[in-house]
């Protein structure tokens, strides 16, 4: 990696129809330092018949690190499935196998502060020495900064930490001013993206954040701004991911997503928080 804080391709941004070489050649070409791998396209390259060993060498080949581990969900459920239990100790042994402190977290399912605040706190026991890195999304259990900053204070656990993304911040129609610096010192991630200045009906919103959302500057180019608050704040974070889910983006090849998400973001980060490239 070539900055202290790795540009990272997050895992959706290049779809799952790839080969994990391909995949690593991408986000290579494009100047990324980092790739990010769900827990599914991780088995997804061992099931293409690659080992542990030739994933850290083909990583090694294109120059590149998995700096970004997700994605753990329906941890509040009283009765959690064998395949969200898997799913969640794959997470967990990935972060070993790679060397990433978090995992990106999410919660659709929409449950009191106080019962989600004890489930975090089981879930943060289970994550022993990683971070859990909750992400606030308009159409989920976490809807807002607001919920989730009453989860984490509630629950009380050192590792409880959080993942702002631009896309989720803007449709959670949440102002530039709101973050405080003692919030702050709990993001420990960012992924960068943008929105349409008009957004999808709210029962579909979801609809658009897995298809079409933009590349950061894009659109309404409210990721300058979601920069600018985050450094403001005082956010130190150790992952820049990209995460521009486009089905219109995918339809131009991997390669051409890579390069136009990566060559976007670094004019945003120039243009707002240069000093973060070093």
């Amino acid at each position: 990696m070539s900055r202290k804080i790795p540009i990272t391709v997050s895992s959706w941004t290049l779809g799952d129809a790839c080969s994990f070489e391909s995949r690593c050649r991408a986000a290579h070409l494009a100047g990324y330092d980092g790739i990010g791998l769900r827990a599914e396209t991780y088995v997804d390259a061992l099931n293409e018949g690659l080992s542990n060993q030739q994933i850290l060498s083909i990583l090694e080949q294109y120059q590149l690190k998995c700096t970004e581990v997700e994605y753990i969900v329906q941890w509040c459920e009283d009765k959690r499935s064998y395949e969200q239990q898997y799913k969640e100790q794959i997470c967990f042994q990935m972060c070993d196998f790679f060397g990433v402190k978090h995992i990106n977290t999410g919660l659709l399912e929409n449950y009191s502060v106080e019962k989600t605040a004890k489930k975090l706190q089981e879930l943060c026991q289970r994550a022993g020495n990683l971070q859990i890195a909750l992400e606030p999304m308009p159409y989920s259990g976490l809807p807002d900064l607001k919920k989730t900053w009453q989860v984490i204070q509630a629950a009380g656990c050192e590792n409880a930490k959080m993942l702002l993304d631009v896309w989720h911040w803007v449709r959670s129609k949440q102002s530039f001013d709101l973050l405080t610096k003692e919030q702050a010192a709990k993001v420990i991630s960012i992924q960068l993206d943008d929105v349409y200045q008009r957004p999808y009906a709210a029962s579909v919103l979801r609809a658009e954040s897995m298809h079409d959302r933009l590349v950061p500057g894009a659109g309404a180019a409210q990721a300058v701004k979601f920069v600018e608050m985050i450094k403001h704040a005082g956010v130190k974070p150790q992952v820049i991911g990209v995460e521009v889910i486009s089905d219109e983006a995918l339809a131009h090849g991997i390669e051409w997503t890579a390069t136009q998400t990566f060559k976007h973001t670094y004019q945003v980060l120039q243009s707002a928080w240069p000093e973060i490239l070093q």
